[in-house]
């Protein structure tokens, strides 16, 4: 199949093109005892995710008994139905079957249905003991030929429980014109009570209130934000791809350790790997690797193959100083790395978006990186990149950004933006290297805001869009040429517009996370043109 932009479309380009139809239909239409009944067995919702073009992922929880609370290790082995069917009254079911869970997973269920048509939208529910879950809306993935003229994505990270509510995964439901959500990391924390919430202030306490060390700890905290209202109607209304960072496990995770992991006091980090990563599992809808890895690829028709990374599994320790040039140490994985610049200078698709944790740009403060600096530089020691003010980003691993945008740039390969989660803050950036100059940037990389959790002026304990927030970006700004855009205080999420001629990014943030009617606006519009990775600042909104 092939439509051109301005050609009359059929029903698959005109659902990628930004269907709204029947987003309302995700509430169950059940009589109040009914209803009742699906929200005592169907407490966190149900969810899709990693639409392909034949099949979805379906997700849900169920309690069977009261006793069966998350983490309890009671409760019956059940039989649960699912359902998939081309109307939301499900007159058409066409996809069912039944699987067993138990206490042995939490009472989750995830079934990979296959069968499906390419570029369609669906709706799915779950049923037990004549009980239905209210009804969730998904959509397949094109097959990977078709032409598909455009895509909307809601783009979130870092979302803190105690910092605030949900509202940005409110408004993105409200919208009606999303056709997935991208997910970059950080979906949970682990901290306790009070060790990160709202700039001091506590809006809702965590569950368990203690720091998050074992299976039943991280089931625990995985069930809690599955019972915020307004997440469940985000994955109830659009399928999501999500990937991990950090906070999934513990702050500043690499490959043996974390900042937030004390060994002994707080036990073996590889068994509380293992835990967290069991519960991720079992409570998130995507499709893991058999093997666990979830570094993954998601195609969506020649528009765009989106390539989701780790940047937590395979990496080196956080280093400092000359050290974060060193070319043995990765934040990314020998394999996973190859897997990546392979899928990009082979792909077909006319965008290559990369699903990235933490941001890949250089951020160079206080002085000029060497390659600008010359000999000094070197003798000096100052890093090739600049002195690092966040090791835990890209900025720490240089022989790894290089070696990627080195490939990028021998193979000529165009198109790629990366979407970037992480740093609680705003950015639109255009990668540059010492082998690329400043002018001649290799992608570009649009950074989503947190959610929820605390950036500059929360850290500082000052009003959002105040002079030391202020000072702060435009210090970025004149040390960095290549951020086109920094905002360092809003609260809210990213919508992204992919078309066949431009990819662009518009920022939305909260008027105030701590209020659960909190409105939203637009702030900022950026967008980059095929085959350019040169960004310019748009005037409106998409």
């Amino acid at each position: 199949m092939t439509v051109l932009p301005n050609a009359a479309v059929d029903r698959r380009t005109v659902l990628l093109a930004g269907l709204s139809a029947g987003a309302g239909a995700v509430a169950a239409a059940a009589l109040p005892s009914a209803a009742a009944a699906a929200r005592a067995v169907f407490q966190h919702g149900i969810a899709s995710g990693d639409p392909l073009p034949g099949g979805i992922l379906l997700w849900t929880r169920v309690t069977p008994t009261p006793e069966s609370t998350p983490a309890s290790g009671l409760g019956p082995q059940v039989e649960v139905t699912w359902q998939v069917a081309t109307d939301a009254g499900f007159g058409a079911v066409v996809r069912s079957g039944t699987v067993t869970t138990g206490p042995d997973r939490d009472h989750t269920v995830k079934i990979d249905v296959d069968g499906l048509s390419p570029a369609t939208t669906y709706w799915y529910r779950f049923g037990l003991a004549g009980t239905w879950s209210p009804t969730g809306r998904t959509m397949t993935a094109p097959a990977a030929a078709d032409a598909v003229a455009r895509l909307r994505a809601g783009v979130v990270s870092c979302a803190n429980w105690e910092a605030g509510w949900f509202s940005a995964y409110r408004h993105l439901a409200e919208r009606g014109d999303l056709n997935l959500v991208i997910h970059l990391g950080d979906y949970l924390y682990e901290y306790g009570t009070g060790e990160f919430d709202a700039g001091g202030k506590v809006v809702r306490r965590t569950a368990p209130e203690h720091e998050t060390l074992t299976l039943a700890d991280y089931r625990t905290r995985h069930a809690l934000y599955k019972t915020d209202p307004d997440l469940k109607a985000l994955h109830a209304s659009v399928p999501w791809i999500i990937t991990w960072d950090d906070h999934e496990v513990a702050n500043d995770m690499w490959s043996g350790g974390a900042e937030n992991h004390t060994p002994g006091a707080e036990g073996d980090f590889a068994a509380r790997v293992a835990a967290a990563r069991q519960a991720y599992a079992e409570w998130m809808p995507v499709r893991l690797a058999a093997d666990g890895h979830i570094y993954r690829r998601l195609r969506y028709g020649d528009l765009f193959e989106l390539s989701m990374l780790d940047l937590r599994t395979y990496r080196s320790e956080q280093a400092d100083g000359a050290d974060v040039d060193d070319p043995d140490r990765t934040i990314a994985g020998a394999g996973q790395l190859s897997w990546l610049t392979d899928g990009l200078v082979g792909s077909t698709a006319i965008w290559k978006l990369v699903g990235n944790p933490v941001m890949i740009s250089r951020l160079d403060v206080l002085t000029l990186p060497a390659w600008l600096l010359g000999p000094l530089g070197e003798l000096i020691g100052v890093p090739q990149n600049g002195v690092v003010i966040n090791a835990d980003q890209w900025d720490g691993y240089n022989a790894d950004r290089e070696r990627l945008v080195d490939t990028l740039r021998a193979h000529r390969t165009k198109d790629v933006v990366f979407l970037t989660g992480d740093i609680h803050t705003s950015w639109a950036n255009e990668l540059t290297t010492k082998d690329t100059g400043p002018a001649n940037p290799a992608a570009a990389e649009f950074v989503v805001p947190s959610v929820t959790s605390d950036n500059i002026n929360d850290y500082l304990g000052t009003a959002a869009g105040g002079p030391l927030s202020l000072l702060a970006a435009s210090l970025i700004r004149a040390t960095n040429p290549h951020v086109r855009w920094v905002e360092t205080d809003g609260h809210g999420y990213g919508v992204l517009e992919v078309t066949r001629s431009r990819c662009r990014m518009d920022w939305y943030h909260l008027a105030d996370r701590t209020r659960k009617d909190t409105t939203v606006k637009w702030v900022q519009g950026w967008s980059v043109g095929r085959g350019s990775s040169k960004i310019r600042k748009e005037s409106a909104p998409a």
